[in-house]
């Protein structure tokens, strides 16, 4: 997995029995998620208007990603990508 910094577009698969995101699709990469680290939602704290998010840290199947919806935008975006060490 190529690392990322910057927000990048992304297409999240959800599994709704689980709860949890279970694919992550963004510039020609996708990856399984095999596990979710951390969720920080902040999506009640804020107005819409002012852009609340909710964070996600999960554990892929080539490293960990960092996921965040933009409830502003409605869009998932890829904010950090490290390779498994």
């Amino acid at each position: 997995m190529a690392p990322t910094k910057a927000p990048t577009p992304a297409l999240v698969h959800w599994d709704h029995t689980a709860d949890r995101p279970t694919l992550v699709r963004w510039g020609g990469h996708a990856v399984r998620v095999t596990r979710l680290a951390s969720v920080r939602d902040e999506r009640h704290a804020y107005l819409a208007e002012r852009g609340p998010r909710l964070t996600m840290v999960v554990e892929t199947s080539s490293g960990a990603a960092t996921l965040v919806f933009d409830a502003a935008a409605g869009r998932w975006y890829v904010e950090g990508a490290d390779q498994a060490a």
